[in-house]
């Protein structure tokens, strides 16, 4: 069913393709090195690594898409709101996630001393891009 979406959207061109929105992010941030929009299935639909790098980000979209499954359920039964956002630093890898619906997140991972702020807003514009392309 992703596979429908995304070709969908691509044909309408009503937005720019999903591996150029992820490119601006990652290229956009210092430290940036990959991005990834995947399904909560754990299903790829698009990424996008900085020439040069070597990340499975597929495998950690995986991992941490279970997490934020998890989180979001949390958030649910706390009746606290929607999850916004997750951000894991780990020691050598720090990675950004946000929900773009109930269907698709969207992750970004950064360098241990790339700019997360820069990613959080980069991210945070360009969600709707993101979520019009998945309607």
């Amino acid at each position: 069913m992703h596979a429908l979406i995304v070709v969908h959207a691509r044909r309408k061109g009503e937005v720019r393709m999903f591996k150029e929105v992820l490119q601006e992010v990652v290229d956009g941030t210092q430290g940036g090195v990959a991005g990834l929009l995947m399904g909560f299935d754990g299903i790829a639909v698009e990424q996008y690594l900085r020439d040069g790098t070597e990340s499975d980000v597929e495998s950690v979209g995986i991992e941490y898409g279970a997490i934020l499954k998890d989180i979001r359920r949390a958030a649910e039964m706390l009746q606290v709101g929607e999850t916004q956002e997750v951000a894991v630093r780990a020691e050598r890898m720090t990675t950004l996630i946000r929900p773009v619906n109930d269907q698709f997140f969207v992750a970004i991972t950064l360098a241990p001393t790339g700019n997360l702020g820069k990613a959080r807003f980069l991210l945070r514009t360009r969600e709707a891009q993101f979520r019009s392309g998945l309607e």
